[in-house]
């Protein structure tokens, strides 16, 4: 990871509509890079949606982090307090559900899942390419 001195990171709220403040987030980071942001604020909303779908009050914050790769690709992750690993579903163009991952699947140079010690949860995390 880039040894920045600052963590460009947010705690986006249980709610659904703060999508909105995570993609102005990524806009305003991203910006200061020379990124362009559509593919980095979709994926951001995918993985902060499934995220909050599937955590509950209890189970704290979740994070999003932001962060740049040695060759200078997009670091994302965003943590949740839940231990079910999410994964690719057949997406069926008609369900909402699901088509997250794949979408974040087919603009991600990679992505992937580190459960956290403990079952204190999980990252989910893309490497996503300058455009």
């Amino acid at each position: 990871m880039g040894q920045a001195a600052t963590q460009n990171e947010m705690v986006v709220k249980q709610d659904l509509k703060v999508v909105a403040e995570v993609r102005e987030f990524v806009r305003l980071v991203i910006g200061q890079w020379g990124m362009d942001d559509f593919v980095p604020c979709l994926v951001a909303s995918e993985l902060v949606t499934n995220a909050l779908r599937y955590a509950s009050e209890k189970d704290g914050d979740v994070m999003l982090r932001l962060d740049r790769t040695e060759d200078d690709a997009l670091w994302m992750e965003v943590q949740d307090a839940t231990s079910d690993l999410p994964h690719v579903q057949e997406a069926d163009m008609a369900s909402e559900v699901g088509r997250g991952l794949f979408i974040v699947d087919q603009f991600s140079r990679r992505w992937g899942v580190r459960p956290l010690a403990g079952k204190a949860g999980k990252v989910v995390f893309a490497i996503i390419d300058r455009s």
